[in-house]
């Protein structure tokens, strides 16, 4: 549909259509769930002042960027 200033949309064909499957995931598989556990951890205050700075900057948590980091971390020298 093609859209007219002074008469909103027209009824001009749309042209070659086809439908494709849906791609997206179920909303379930968008819920990402770890097995985390709580530990206190004492860590300097830089760093975590860092990351409170960056986390602000991106738009999430803190901790969850510092989760991050170590999951990446463990993951990569795992099987050394």
């Amino acid at each position: 549909m093609k859209k007219d200033k002074d008469k909103g949309y027209t009824d001009e064909p749309l042209g070659d259509v086809r439908v494709i499957d849906d791609y997206l995931p179920s909303l379930e598989d968008l819920v990402f769930k770890e097995d985390n556990i709580k530990v206190t951890l004492g860590l300097s205050r830089r760093s975590v002042d860092f990351f409170k700075y960056e986390a602000k900057k991106h738009g999430t948590q803190y901790q969850k960027m510092i989760r991050r980091l170590l999951d990446l971390y463990a993951a990569r020298h795992q099987h050394e």
